[in-house]
């Protein structure tokens, strides 16, 4: 507390003031602190039919319904395609393995560069 002057003679001529207000506001009840969250952040699994080279039809967002060359899986869990964009105008995207379907077909990749990380986007 810190004493501060008061004016007036019937006032007592001091008084104590608080170097910090209360806040106006109180919770009415207690609120609890939420538990620690101990899952391990694991790897997404990559499902059995997709894999590099492997052609999937998208499922959604812009190019919904084409054929695209599954290039790799990236360290986040979604795959990089492509459509290639000269032959049907997908770029290379990130898309979740719920967003496609894959098919039989697969097409013989060559090495990728190192640049190709989710970085890049």
């Amino acid at each position: 507390h810190k004493t501060k002057q008061v004016q007036r003679e019937k006032n007592g001529g001091t008084r104590e003031a608080p170097l910090q207000r209360q806040p106006r506001f109180y919770p009415t009840e207690d609120t609890k602190k939420p538990l620690n969250n101990r899952r391990k952040a694991k790897p997404t699994k990559l499902r059995s039919s997709i894999s590099p080279g492997a052609v999937l039809i998208l499922l959604g967002g812009a190019h919904r319904g084409k054929r695209v060359v599954c290039l790799k899986q990236l360290p986040s869990g979604l795959l990089l395609v492509t459509g290639p964009y000269k032959i049907n105008g997908v770029p290379l995207r990130r898309v979740a393995q719920a967003y496609v379907i894959a098919t039989s077909t697969k097409v013989k990749l060559q090495a990728l560069p190192d640049s190709l990380t989710d970085g890049l986007f």
